[in-house]
């Protein structure tokens, strides 16, 4: 149990590298001239595959998750919050989806300020997973 737990730490980690960054390219997506045809080009090539590549991390983070979840019991009322949070987590993932979709057929109507503020969201969730998940306060 402890490889697996050390998996689910490890691919947590790689997904939300992406969670953090991705939102940041769409930052940058929303401060260009859309007549930069290059400079947008390449951000939406960056946005893309980053995108490709942090969900199936996300998708075996969220797996592994379970795995031990149902190996060490559903007891506690922290885990079932933290769950939720993760459940928020994989919204959010799919959500950015959907805006590099908007970004790639040239329908965002999003400026870069709400895009920061975006961006903040997974950090303020990992918090609290990581004080959950430490402290199990219920």
């Amino acid at each position: 149990m402890l490889i697996v737990k050390a998996l689910h730490i490890s691919l947590v980690i790689a997904w939300f590298a992406g969670l953090f960054y991705l939102p940041r390219i769409f930052v940058n997506l929303a401060m260009i001239d859309p007549a930069s045809t290059p400079e947008r080009d390449r951000l939406l090539l960056m946005a893309g595959k980053l995108y490709r590549f942090m969900t199936p991390l996300g998708m075996l983070a969220v797996g592994l998750g379970f795995w031990l979840w149902f190996g060490y019991g559903f007891s506690g009322g922290w885990l079932h919050l933290k769950t939720t949070l993760v459940l928020l987590l994989v919204a959010y993932h799919l959500y950015c989806g959907r805006l590099l979709r908007d970004f790639l057929a040239g329908r965002n109507a999003r400026n870069h300020v709400w895009f920061r503020w975006f961006n903040e969201m997974p950090v303020l969730v990992m918090f609290a997973v990581v004080f959950l998940v430490v402290l199990k306060p219920f």
